[in-house]
């Protein structure tokens, strides 16, 4: 029998919804196949963005979408990306796999796909390659209400009013594709790049450094010395490998049980990570301003077997849900140092949420742990505790258990992982909280090597979860490998 202790007298305050959000880049079948399609497709669409595609990102809740890249941001021109679809330059893309790019798809399709899935919309300017007239030039093209050159061709090709973009990434991995660049070198730059992104009439942006992957310690240290104060929060990237070689990093389908229990064990360092970046942070952010923007995470496997090797395409079994819940667990009881994080990627592309295959559409086992979690987005966290123990093999412990929990008016969300390979029973006691009753609670679970395929598309979907309630504790069976959403009324 396990115990969780949900403490309704204490929380670290608000939960950010971008906290939630995701990653589209220009890279394999994401955008292109994946969101959009021609125009006189058969796949209904809307101006070329699949509708079905559009449809299940709003049930999920989408707060924000992270475009165009990822390593594609630090070679892409923004220009090449409006006007008329038929005279947009063609590229290759140097980054995944040489294809011709045709740009079809740019800064007006992102802002619509935003707009109609209800996110915010969080561009990546070119810092690499580019210039800090090209980058300034982009904010006062998205922007700008009125009267200036780059407002007026904004209404020349079709948007008289501003898209209002709020979030903007200065590079990405300046430390390696952005750039290869030294972290004092890139300070400046940072500096220099902020003091020409400008706010237009009374709406304020938000900047965000490419700060450090996994636990590059020494990157964050530089920045919060010589930029914090020009920008608003820094990036953090951390993929998870079942294996240690980035030539080999596992299979996504076909994987022994020791390599559940290495990915399970090394998702669980981004805590680490979070804690010791946020500390350095801390010691030179006072006001407590600063945040961290985690916006590349989740698992990389090695690609299924005869896609491109440059199209990152992957399968997405039980274990990336519990990836998913894991880090989405650590995320909430973070909420106070974290302002944003953005899972790789949204379609066809590393953890995808989606699958798509011509007509076909299917959603993976991540998907339905967004969709299971979204209320915890601009709620109150609760402090919880789990007394877990551990399992695993002899490299590769983890708690059986991870929980976070969260108050939205007289709605309480608790979201646990069970990471055993067996079900548990559990006693969940709420300390300084009122239940009436159980509004809903469901679970996802399976074999740990179950998918969601386009042959067979509802292997893994979300269950009902019986539960009781008594004197202010709730008893459950928390199934084997299982993400659980509790959603409890209060009085």
């Amino acid at each position: 029998m396990s115990k969780i202790i949900i403490n309704g007298k204490r929380s670290i305050g608000k939960i950010n919804k971008n906290i939630f959000g995701h990653f589209s880049e220009h890279l394999g079948r994401c955008i292109y196949e994946g969101i959009a399609v021609k125009e006189d497709s058969k796949i209904p669409n809307i101006h070329g963005l699949r509708c079905d595609v559009i449809e299940a990102l709003k049930e999920m809740s989408v707060p924000v979408l992270r475009y165009p890249g990822g390593c594609f941001a630090d070679t892409y021109h923004w220009m090449d990306g409006v006007g008329k679809v038929e005279n947009r330059k063609k590229i290759i893309n140097t980054n995944w796999g040489g294809f011709s790019e045709d740009n079809s798809f740019g800064t007006h399709e992102a802002v619509e796909l935003c707009s109609l899935i209800g996110a915010d919309c969080y561009l990546s300017g070119n810092v690499g390659s580019g210039s800090v007239q090209e980058f300034s030039s982009w904010v006062e093209y998205c922007n700008c209400p009125s009267n200036s050159p780059m407002s007026q061709l904004r209404a020349k090709n079709g948007s008289v009013s501003p898209f209002n973009v709020k979030y903007w990434g200065i590079g990405n991995e300046a430390w390696g594709c952005g750039g290869n660049m030294r972290v004092e070198y890139y300070a400046d730059l940072l500096r220099q790049y902020s003091t020409y992104l400008k706010d237009y009439s009374d709406f304020k942006i938000e900047k965000i450094a490419s700060g450090a992957s996994e636990d590059d310690y020494h990157w964050t240290e530089v920045l919060s010395q010589r930029a914090l104060k020009y920008v608003d929060a820094l990036s953090l990237h951390y993929y998870t490998r079942p294996l240690d070689d980035w030539f080999h990093k596992g299979s996504s389908i076909d994987y022994p049980i020791r390599e559940y229990w290495s990915t399970l064990n090394k998702t669980m360092k981004i805590e680490e990570f979070i804690n010791n970046h946020a500390s350095i942070i801390a010691r030179y952010d006072k006001e407590k301003r600063v945040k961290l923007a985690i916006d590349e995470w989740g698992t990389w496997y090695d690609v299924i077997e005869d896609t491109n090797p440059a199209f990152l395409y992957q399968q997405n079994t039980i274990r990336d849900a519990l990836v998913a819940g894991i880090n989405l667990n650590i995320f909430v009881n973070k909420a106070d140092v974290i302002s944003m994080a953005n899972i790789a990627q949204i379609v066809n592309v590393l953890q995808s949420v989606i699958l798509t295959e011509g007509d076909k559409m299917v959603l993976t086992p991540t998907y339905y742990v967004f969709e299971m979690y979204k209320g915890h987005q601009e709620a109150m966290e609760v402090e919880s505790y789990a007394s877990s123990s551990l399992v695993g093999d002899e490299d590769y412990k983890v708690p059986n258990l991870t929980v976070a929990s969260s108050l939205k008016e007289d709605t309480l969300l608790i979201t646990i992982c069970n990471l055993a390979l067996e079900a548990n029973e559990c006693d969940i006691l709420l300390e300084g909280l009122n239940p009436i009753g159980v509004k809903r609670a469901r679970t996802l679970t399976g074999s740990y090597l179950d998918y969601n395929s386009f042959t067979s598309p509802q292997v893994v979907k979300p269950l009902s979860l019986n539960t009781t309630i008594k004197d202010k504790v709730i008893h459950v069976k928390l199934e084997k490998n299982s993400v659980s959403a509790i959603e409890v009324k209060l009085g």
